[in-house]
């Protein structure tokens, strides 16, 4: 990585849970919103995405799909995109377990690459968004464990 990341900010699509999505709808969402990747930098990684703000989505089976590359800035919690990485899970407040355990997989890796980032929730640095639908420090105090009212099971 080129930039500096000293952030890792947690989101939810604020989708149905159990809905399956991708990185593509999110792209359109974000082009509908008038939001556009540095052209540069969108021809150099993934240059089917047009707009994605965020630089991965973790689907409801637990892939982990490319949005922007990690030393493109994010648009995903404004004000805290140039050292932060972007990392949305699909849903709302209720995550399968592969997803559960694709983030924990993405945390621990990016604590591995990097000096330890702050791992927090969108709604930690943006007052009255309750993305990502659950508590990321509760999460991360539990070692990485969702509690089980935030566990969808499979659908």
């Amino acid at each position: 990585m080129s930039r500096v990341i000293d952030t890792l900010i947690i989101h939810c699509a604020d989708t149905p849970n159990g809905r399956h999505f991708t990185a593509d709808d999110i792209d359109d969402w974000h082009a509908e919103r008038g939001w556009r990747r540095d052209e540069g930098a969108r021809l150099r990684y993934h240059p089917e995405h047009q707009s994605i703000g965020y630089h991965w989505v973790i689907a409801v089976t637990g892939e982990i799909q490319p949005g922007r590359h990690t030393d493109e800035i994010g648009s995903h919690a404004y004000g805290h995109n140039d050292r932060s990485i972007g990392i949305c899970m699909i849903g709302k407040d209720r995550f399968t377990p592969a997803q559960w355990a694709a983030l924990k997989t993405m945390v621990v890796r990016f604590q591995i690459q990097t000096a330890p980032p702050a791992v927090i929730g969108h709604r930690d640095v943006s007052p009255g968004k309750t993305c990502p639908g659950f508590d990321v420090a509760a999460w991360l105090a539990a070692d990485m464990t969702p509690s089980p009212g935030h566990i969808l099971e499979t659908p």
